[in-house]
């Protein structure tokens, strides 16, 4: 796992805890289209266009692409300019459809720094300072979505416990030996409902600090 990554990963365990306000937004999203094109992604060419290294080369790019997230010019990026650019500006659809990556990186990343800005609530939007850091989210939480749709095999956006023992085999090649699938999906499944979903599949990717074996973790320095 890069530096980049590892530092993020650090900061995620302490906003675990971050509230996360599901919406239309993306229920709306077919979810017979949540498993598309997440077989075969080019990790290398996604790093490439998410620039988040600390050199004056990377800031430079950092800064181009805020611009181009924000078309009118604001300073301050809103969700639906964010979804809007991953389709517009990144031009990488299997981003696009992964709502709930998206939104899960937008609220922390907006929330990661107090807002000094007077004429807005920006607290509520993701500024120019907090740009990497949302970047750095998304790469993260977009690989958490990739594994969490690998093992959801009917795409209900619900991990249940046939798909977790059917995908015990891949899911130890990311994180390691799991001696009892039940007992390790009752310990995800916190809310007791018997599914796993999302949220509850990232905590325990942190936890078991999940790496896919086809990604690329070098995503800059």
């Amino acid at each position: 796992m890069s530096g980049n990554i590892g530092s993020f990963v650090g900061f995620i365990k302490k906003m675990i805890n971050t509230p996360l306000y599901y919406s239309v937004y993306f229920i709306q999203t077919n979810l017979s289209m949540a498993n598309k094109g997440l077989d075969d992604i080019d990790w290398t060419a996604l790093n490439a266009k998410l620039p988040v290294g600390k050199t004056p080369e990377e800031k430079a790019k950092r800064l181009k692409l805020f611009r181009e997230f924000d078309p009118n010019g604001n300073g301050i990026l809103s969700l639906a300019e964010v979804d809007k650019a991953m389709r517009d500006v990144l031009k990488i659809d299997a981003l696009f459809d992964s709502k709930p990556a998206i939104m899960r990186a937008f609220q922390i990343a907006k929330d990661s720094q107090k807002s000094k800005r007077e004429d807005i609530s920006g607290d509520d939007y993701i500024e120019l300072r907090e740009f990497r850091f949302f970047l750095l989210s998304l790469r993260q939480y977009f690989e958490y979505w990739v594994a969490f749709c690998r093992v959801d095999e009917d795409a209900d956006r619900r991990i249940n416990l046939e798909e977790f023992i059917g995908a015990k085999e891949k899911m130890e090649v990311w994180v390691g030996e799991l001696e009892n699938p039940e007992e390790e999906f009752s310990k995800i499944d916190t809310n007791g409902g018997g599914q796993i979903l999302f949220d509850e599949f990232v905590q325990w990717a942190i936890s078991k600090n999940l790496d896919l074996e086809d990604d690329d973790d070098d995503i800059g320095e």
